[in-house]
């Protein structure tokens, strides 16, 4: 069937097989290191309090009828033998029926990770890898060409992530119109990585010129996916720079990697053969049988309806931003920093053994794995890993709003050095015993000018600006407890 398939992107389905199963790989193992501290039987938001106030319905989830950290673990610990697998292509090695089956066990198994996740899984690349994930089940296996409607559809997403991203800025931000906003960006992004200080130093003009890259990419080179070639694959690799450039610049998890990979769609062999010497692709491949054929047809009338929400959203006055209109996570509406923050400020805990607050009472800081704490410490680099508790504390500086249901948790939990949390730091300021008393306070950094740098050797120049948390302790939090039970 010469109109489904598409032997010419056999390249292209190998590269987005290969670089999705890695992705659901970092992503499992997220989950196996994280999720049982943030979410799980003793965790900051735990999974068994939720589901008792939700309806299945609306958050459907293995979860929902029974958890338990050790079936989080098995769970997380199926995720990653089969994404290994489907990402040195194993299934795909196989009959057609099992790299389908392979993906849709990855997808049930994050999508029930996600739909229990709460504020700690509210990011768009959730809802971008499960979407991507599920038209993965469709794209076959080595023997049959690439079926041309999930090609499609893949670039229909990649269509969709970055328009989105492209209209939210220019409806937002005032800053993005005027070609300012990465004056600010690079310092105040949630977790800069090694090159951003760097990058944050360049001349302002070249700034300039990578919001108006930024633009091309997001505005232009979507529609061009959609053209013949090989204008489609110009188009594509005009994304797939732009997100290498992110990935050099910052820590956005696996956002700009999966996105990279769903542009790859759009670029056709011929485009991939002349970087790989010696490289040779088989001559023939077999033809899809009817039931596939009827699946990718049925897949397509489904991604066609659920569509309509999304591009109604892309066109609205007040457009949402990472949003998904189902709870399968299957067609969603995508977009990134419609505003920028043109000041930084973090929170920074600190904790103290003395038994009385005084003014010469030692104060000692906790320090966290990719976000700002030390201004002598370079930014990490974390992505494509997801160091989520980090992240809700970038937020948590933006307003305490974001962290009204986790932050008190997580001062409980410090003040006990639960281990679970406290893997989750770099630095546990109190290795022998926990602290008497813990503190959040406020603090304005911003990158050093390079004589700065050069004379101080530090990264960052911050200021006490106040408290977040005035001190607290266990038998201070114990006694406000008791006096809000009475009150009740």
């Amino acid at each position: 069937m010469d109109w489904f398939s598409a032997p010419d992107y056999r390249l292209a389905r190998l590269i987005i097989e290969r670089g999705l199963g890695l992705t659901y790989l970092s992503a499992f193992l997220v989950a196996l290191n994280q999720f049982p501290a943030l979410l799980g039987e003793h965790g900051l938001l735990p999974v068994r309090r939720y589901v008792r106030r939700i309806d299945f319905n609306d958050s459907p989830s293995l979860f929902y009828f029974y958890y338990s950290d050790r079936l989080l673990r098995v769970v997380a610990w199926i995720g990653i033998v089969l994404s290994a697998a489907t990402g040195l292509g194993l299934p795909q090695a196989g009959p057609l029926w099992l790299p389908p089956l392979a993906w849709l066990v990855l997808w049930l198994l994050y999508l029930s990770i996600v739909n229990v996740g709460q504020r700690f899984y509210g990011f768009g690349w959730e809802s971008l890898l499960l979407e991507a994930g599920f038209l993965a089940i469709f794209l076959g296996n080595a023997q049959t060409a690439p079926p041309f409607l999930v090609l499609l559809l893949f670039r229909w997403l990649a269509f969709r992530v970055e328009l989105g991203a492209g209209l939210i800025k220019l409806r937002g931000d005032p800053c993005w119109r005027d070609l300012t906003c990465m004056d600010y960006h690079h310092e105040t992004q949630p977790m800069p990585n090694p090159l951003s200080w760097f990058v944050h130093r360049l001349p302002r003009g070249l700034h300039r010129a990578e919001v108006v890259g930024n633009f091309v990419a997001q505005l232009l080179a979507p529609v061009l996916l959609f053209l013949p070639q090989p204008i489609a694959g110009i188009g594509a690799l005009i994304m797939i720079g732009t997100q290498a450039y992110l990935m050099l610049t910052g820590n956005y998890a696996w956002l700009n990697l999966l996105t990279l990979l769903i542009a790859v769609s759009a670029v056709p062999n011929e485009f991939i053969l002349p970087l790989l010497p010696g490289a040779q692709v088989e001559p023939s491949l077999a033809a899809a049988p009817p039931w596939f054929v009827a699946a990718v047809v049925a897949l397509t009338v489904l991604v066609t309806v659920l569509s309509y929400l999304p591009v109604r959203n892309l066109f609205a006055r007040r457009q949402l931003m990472n949003y998904s209109f189902n709870r399968l996570h299957l067609v969603g509406t995508y977009g990134a920093f419609g505003s920028v923050t043109r000041e930084r400020q973090e929170v920074v805990l600190e904790g103290t053994s003395a038994a009385e607050l005084s003014p010469d009472a030692e104060w000692r800081e906790y320090e966290f794995k990719g976000k700002p704490g030390d201004p002598r410490r370079r930014p990490p680099q974390i992505a494509p890993y997801h160091l989520r508790l980090d992240w809700l504390m970038w937020f948590a500086a933006l307003s305490p709003h974001y962290a009204e249901a986790w932050f008190p948790r997580l001062v409980e939990k410090l003040l006990a050095n639960d281990r679970a949390v406290l893997r989750l730091i770099r630095h546990n300021p109190f290795p022998d015993a926990p602290p008497r008393w813990i503190r959040a306070r406020y603090y304005h950094y911003r990158f050093t000018t390079g004589a700065e740098r050069k004379e101080t050797a530090a990264w960052w120049v911050r200021q006490l600006v106040g408290d977040y948390l005035r001190p607290v302790s266990l038998v201070d939090r114990a006694d406000r407890t008791r006096g809000h039970a009475k009150a009740e």
